[in-house]
Parts: structure tokens; sequence; C-alpha cells
């Protein structure tokens, strides 16, 4: 059910006071890292170079000279960023960094962030057959030089995925380095990976030394989530992949001929916007098209997100930027990364499922899903005592959760334990079971999670069942005087319907920095999604976990990310003169709301259709990605007029770039934005508002397009011209939607508009906010 702009607000600040974090760091000399953004344009000409210019500036606010064995001024400066973004990152004081933002030539002053990870069969599900030799994707994408920057935990280079087989020499613009450290050496680069750096300054003052024993300081992946990503995005042809015989097949990215540069920023501790910053400043100098950052660190003002400030000066330099919508639904509202020069990317299921059930005592089967393929399996002539920790079947406790610790041996020996999801991780929840005793484990969803099953890799045998299913074993459980139990695997099955389905854990919408920008923008594969792993970590994660495997199976939009990622590289390789927001809009228009059993697209947290707040534009279709027919534009100077439009300052305003404003919009709504969303405000008085729209024609020369509107129930809207009459490619016609309020309605409303030549759907979601009177 939709929640009202009042609670939508209360939760988008919520959110950000908890997400956005601002670390402490060199706590005991009372310094910590700040970004400080400079005026390239004003250093004085007595300087020779621009760092030079930055050390004086850091230097001239020092509050005393340091004190013996304290680092220099020199030591202050832990970063310089001199392409997407100018300035240093410097450890200071506050005192120190309120004078340094008084001076001349620095345009702001940022805190350290922490961001954190947001944690085949998806190409044959998207349409992309390799082995189709009349596929539209065949025409020797293998030779092109489109290279897909990946910000994340670094790369297993061994990996099968990061084979160079049959590909030719690294491009000639390409600049970038294969560093080395433990573990990474010069030949683990090679013409798939072109280039591997690391980023953690930033971390270690904030979090203090690496570890180099127990984690590498060099672009080799410990953790798994960047192999993982890298691989999805651009992996290279490998067969018989699987996970311990699940999801057995040919595993590849989504763009298989493109090359991966490898950008190390995430640690066991989080990652940090000063390393992130530094990636991909150094990114965009190296020579990447297009940048795939699978995290988030919550929301704040544009102004105040360095990392939007970063990718704004990459979207300058022409290079397309997807990340991760975030895990925090269904909640509402709950959205990172919404800058609308991002594409921004909820997850979605696909049509593959790992099913296994639970059969009662009673004779009823419960459906869920498992990866276990363990040693210990359960006797299927057998039926095994269940018990349940928690006191009812709505209000979890620790025993319930199955927290560490929580589980007393002489209750759980022998039996299948329920276990509420929740809390700890699923797959360490089995963990707490199998060392108390428990022969195996139910994880039941609670209302949180709603019906949406994610697939483990368990220790130990364990099914997962939605709310109603765990509601009702918990009840036969509860009120038998003898309930058992027993768990079947069932492996890998397809055809799953319906699907897509929009995932419960996917954020949600609305923007609330600017509610007429929709987000998320699309929705892509990003349950149980089979890539390449560390050979480092087992495939749960857990430290107990001595299973080494050469792919898994993760969730999470981190995973959807690289799919966007990975057909934006085909979209850039087949049309190399598109822009970046163009790319995004041949994503966006062509993108589809219907699941394949002809229905809408529903919300796994509900077990209803989902609406644009969920899954944005709709779910991704490559092919028709290909030849969108139109495109809706966007230049540099059209993000810094939107951005005229939010209030900032000319001081917040500079942050993104030194451009003026002209004043061009009337308001946000009128960026030439893919999607449509207008806000009528709190003054009741105002009834009309209209939205002006430019479409770039990239279909035949001549087209005539003719617009089709939904119907509203609080709203009137009309189109001019209702046709558009385009004589040759890449002309631009302009249109606009006037909305004339009928009902003000207490909740957003839910339409599209469609211009169709016989041949290509051009879709814009339209949603219609009436604010609530004052």
């Amino acid at each position: 059910m939709a929640k009202s702009p009042v609670k939508w607000a209360c939760l988008i600040l919520t959110s950000y006071l908890f997400f956005n974090i601002v670390l402490s760091a060199d706590t005991q000399l009372g310094k910590k890292t700040y970004i400080v953004q400079m005026d390239k344009s004003a250093m004085p000409s007595s300087f020779t170079n621009h760092l030079e210019w930055y050390s004086s500036k850091v230097r001239s606010v020092l509050i005393q000279p340091e004190q013996q064995g304290e680092a220099g001024e020199e030591d202050r400066i832990i970063y310089s960023y001199q392409t997407a973004i100018h300035g240093v990152a410097a450890r200071l004081s506050e005192e120190e960094a309120e004078r340094l933002e008084e001076e001349d030539g620095v345009v702001a002053i940022f805190p350290e962030t922490k961001y954190h990870l947001h944690t085949t069969r998806s190409p044959t599900f998207l349409g992309l057959e390799p082995e189709d030799i009349n596929s539209v994707w065949s025409q020797k994408l293998s030779d092109h030089d489109v290279i897909v920057g990946v910000l994340d935990t670094g790369i297993w280079p061994e990996s099968g995925s990061f084979n160079d087989a049959g590909m030719t020499p690294v491009p000639a613009h390409w600049k970038g380095q294969c560093e080395t450290g433990r573990g990474f050496e010069k030949h683990h680069c090679n013409r798939k990976i072109v280039g591997a750096r690391v980023f953690y300054r930033g971390y270690e003052t904030a979090a203090g030394k690496i570890n180099e024993q127990t984690e590498y300081k060099s672009p080799r992946d410990q953790d798994g989530h960047g192999s993982h990503t890298a691989a999805t995005v651009a992996g290279s042809l490998v067969r018989g992949a699987n996970l311990e015989g699940y999801a057995y097949g040919m595993a590849r990215g989504m763009a298989p001929g493109a090359r991966i540069a490898v950008y190390k920023v995430c640690w066991t501790g989080g990652c940090f916007s000063s390393d992130i910053l530094s990636a991909v400043d150094r990114a965009v100098a190296d020579g990447v098209n297009i940048l795939s950052i699978s995290l988030g660190g919550g929301v704040s003002s544009y102004y105040r997100d360095s990392v939007s400030i970063a990718t704004f000066g990459a979207m300058e330099m022409g290079i397309f930027v997807s990340s991760s919508a975030g895990n925090g639904g269904p909640e509402p509202a709950s959205l990172t990364n919404v800058s609308p020069w991002i594409t921004t990317v909820g997850a979605s299921t696909m049509d593959r499922d790992f099913p296994a059930t639970v059969k009662m005592g009673n004779g009823r089967t419960l459906s869920g899903v498992s990866l276990y393929k363990g040693r210990r399996m359960l006797s299927i002539n057998k039926q095994y005592p269940v018990v349940y920790m928690g006191s009812n079947s709505s209000s979890p406790d620790p025993g319930s959760l199955c927290l560490e610790g929580t589980l007393d041996r002489r209750h759980v020996a022998g039996k299948i334990v329920i276990c509420d999801r929740g809390i700890s991780p699923r797959v360490q929840k089995g963990q707490v079971v199998k060392d108390a005793g428990g022969v195996g484990m139910v994880l039941a969803n609670t209302a949180a999670n709603g019906e949406e099953l994610v697939a483990d890799c368990h220790l130990h045998p364990a099914v997962a069942v939605g709310e109603t299913e765990g509601k009702a074993l918990k009840h036969y459980v509860i009120t038998s005087p003898n309930p058992t139990a027993n768990l079947a695997f069932l492996g890998t099955r397809l055809g799953i319907r319906p699907s897509p389905v929009v995932a419960a854990f996917s954020s949600r919408g609305p923007n609330f920095l600017t509610l007429e920008i929709l987000k998320p923008d699309v929705v892509a594969p990003g349950v149980n999604i089979l890539a390449a792993w560390t050979g480092d970590a087992g495939p749960s994660g857990l430290s107990t976990d001595q299973r080494r495997v050469k792919f898994n199976l993760l969730s999470g939009t981190s995973m959807s990310c690289p799919h966007v990622s990975g057909v934006a590289a085909l979209l850039k390789a087949r049309h190399p003169e598109w822009s970046p927001a163009a790319i995004k809009s041949a994503l966006m228009t062509t993108a589809y709301v219907h699941d394949n059993t002809h229905n809408p697209l529903r919300d796994a947290s509900a077990a209803s259709p989902s609406n644009p707040y969920d899954h944005g534009s709709g779910h991704i279709n490559p092919i028709k990605a290909l030849e969108p027919g139109l495109v809706y534009d966007i230049e540099a100077q059209d993000y810094f007029e939107f951005l005229c439009t939010q209030k900032l300052t000319p001081a917040q305003l500079k942050v993104f770039s030194n451009r003026s404003c002209a004043h061009s919009l009337a308001s946000p709504g009128d960026l030439n934005y893919p999607a449509i969303s207008a806000v009528f405000p709190e003054k009741s008085s105002i009834t009309t508002l209209t939205l002006h729209r430019t479409a770039t024609n990239v279909g035949p020369p001549v087209s005539n397009y003719h617009a089709m509107l939904s119907p509203f129930k609080g709203a009137s809207l009309q189109v001019e011209p209702k046709t558009l009459h385009f004589t040759r490619k890449y002309q631009k016609l302009s249109y606009k939607i006037t909305f004339s309020t009928v009902s003000r309605q207490t909740e957003p409303e839910f339409g599209s508009l469609v211009w169709k030549d016989g041949v290509h759907m051009v879709r814009s979601p339209i949603v219609i906010t009436w604010l609530p009177p004052i």
C-alpha cells in the first residue's frame, strides 16, 4: 500500500540520519579526513602546479607546526583529485577544516563518509544468446574497445570468466595501469583485465592499517563481491559453470567482449568516500567508458554527496555511470544514488529457481528454496522433530532469530529448528543451529520480507520459506503435541512463472531529494545470480566455510547494477556516438512492465502489482534498447540547469562546475528525463502544470510517432502536438504535456505516455503527486 507524502518524508529523514554516517578518524590526534574541493581555475600564477597550490592552502591553516614524530603537511594530504573532481583529501582537525573552508579558491569541504556494498541464467533471460549466429549482438562485438571500470572489492584473475583468449590488443586510448601487491602481479592483467588499481589511504586513515596477513593490499579479491560484479558485466564464456551442481550451464557477462578495469575501493571495514572519489577520478583519466558502482552510502543533498559530484564530472566526460539502488526495500524512500545523471538500478528475479520442500508430519508440504548440497542429508523416509523457539509467529525474539548463543542444545539437538529471518545473516543462522546440535533449519520470512525467497548455499540442511508458509509451519508446531517434518532439495528449475518479480529487498522510491526525478530508473536481474567467485572464501562467506567454488550465486542490487553496466557497454559498442543520457534513455523507454504471464510486474514483498516507485521505467530489454527509435538526450549543461532549480546557492552550485545558470528550466520536472513526474504543490489553487520534453530520432530518417496516454483519476492530460513527424535521423522535436487537476488525490497516481510509429514503442512512466495542502 502506498504511503502518504508526509510518511515518506519522515522515512527519508530517518534513512538520512541512519545511513549517512560521517566518520571520525585519527581521534587520538583530533583529526579526520576531509575532502577539500578546489576551484582549479583560481590557482595563482605563482604556483607551478595544482598540487603545490593545494598543499600551500593546507599548510596555511595548520593550527601549530607539527610536533616531532607527527606527519608533516605533505602527509596530511592523502589524495589529490585532478580529473572528475579537483582538490585533495586531507587529514585535518575540525578547526583547521573550518579555517580552510574560508580560504579563497576552496569550493567546499566534505567530511569522510562510509559506503557499503549492496549485496548464468541472466544473459539468456535477457535475450542475449551467445550461440545464436543471427543474434543482433553477434556481429564481432568481441573486438570493440569499450572499457568498464568496476569499483568494488577487487578481482580473482584466475577465474575462467577473465580469460582473454581471442581478444584483440588493449585499445590504444587506454592509459590505466596494473598495480601489483600481495597475490597480484603484472601478468594477472591481460586483454580482459586491462587495469587494476587499489585505493586504501582513506580507509587506513579512518580504520587503521590493513592487516596484510589476513587481507590482500592489492587488486586481488578476497571478498568475492568484486569478482562477481566484474564477471556479470563482462565475463568471458565459461561452459559448465555451476555452484555445487546448482544453476549448471554457460556463465557469461552481459558484454563478454568488453574490457574490465578494476578499482578496489572496498575493504573488510567498508568503502570510504575519499578512496571512491580517487578511483572515479583515476578511472576517468585512465579512459573508461562505463563506470559500474555497486555501493551506496545513504542520501544527502546533491552538493553534499561527494560521489554525486564526482560522477557529474565523469558524465561531463561522456562516461555512463550505473549504480545500485540499495537493499533497503520494501520501505519507501529507501533509495541511494539518486542523482539524475546516474542510472539507478533496482533488483528483480529471473525465471530460474532452486526449489526445496518442507514436508510436515500432518501431510502438508510447504514450498521453499535452498542451495544446500552438503554431506549431511536427512533421511527421506524419516520425520524429524521440529522446534520453534519463538513465543508466537509475529514477534521475533533472539531465540526465534537463532542469533549466536541463543539456542539451548537440550532443546534443539536432533531436531529441525525454525528460525525467523532478520538481524543476522541467513546462512549464519544455519551454523548456529548446527553448533547447537540441530539436524536442519527452516528459515521463515517475516512481514518485512513477505513471500520473497532468496536461495543460499547453506552449510547445514536448510530451506527458506515465505511468510505465509512460515506461519503455517509455526502454527502446526505450536499446536501439535509431537510436530515433525522433513526437508527435501530438488535442484534447479527453469521456466518459473511469474517472472520477473521486483525483489522485496530492492530499495524503493520516491526520490525525496527531488520528487520530479523518478527513481529507480530500471530494474534488472538481481536475485540468485551465478557469476565468478574468489578462491579465498567459501560460498556462504562465513569464516567457518572451508568449501571453495569457482562460481557463486548472490542476490542484491549489487548484482543488478552490473547487468545494466554490461548492457550499456553493448549499446556503447553499437552506438559509440551516443551520450550517457541517450544510452540511459534507450534502456528506460524500452523497458517492459509485464511478466511472462502477461500480467503487470509484481512486488515480491506484497505479492501485488508493483509501481514505478518499485520498478522505475520497468525491466531492461537489451534487444529493444539496441534500436529504441527515439531517445531523450541530456547534455551536461542541462543537468546543471536542473541543479539550478534545486535552490542551491552559487557556492553550492560551484561544487559541480563553473558553469552559469541560464534558467532554461521552469521547474525540475522540465529536465528532459525519460520518466515523467508531475508534482502539484501544496497550494490547492494551482490546478494546472505543463512539462516539456524533446525527443531525438535515432531510428529511420522518416518516422511518424503518435502519442498514447493512459487515463488518470485525479487529472486530465493533454499532449501537444499529438504526433511527431521526423524527416531525418538525429532530428529533435519537442512536445509538452499539460496536467489539469480533476480531483486532488491523497496518493500518487501512476500511468504512462507511449509514442508509437508502428515499429517502436517509446514508453515513459508518468507519476502525478499532489502534495498535502499547507
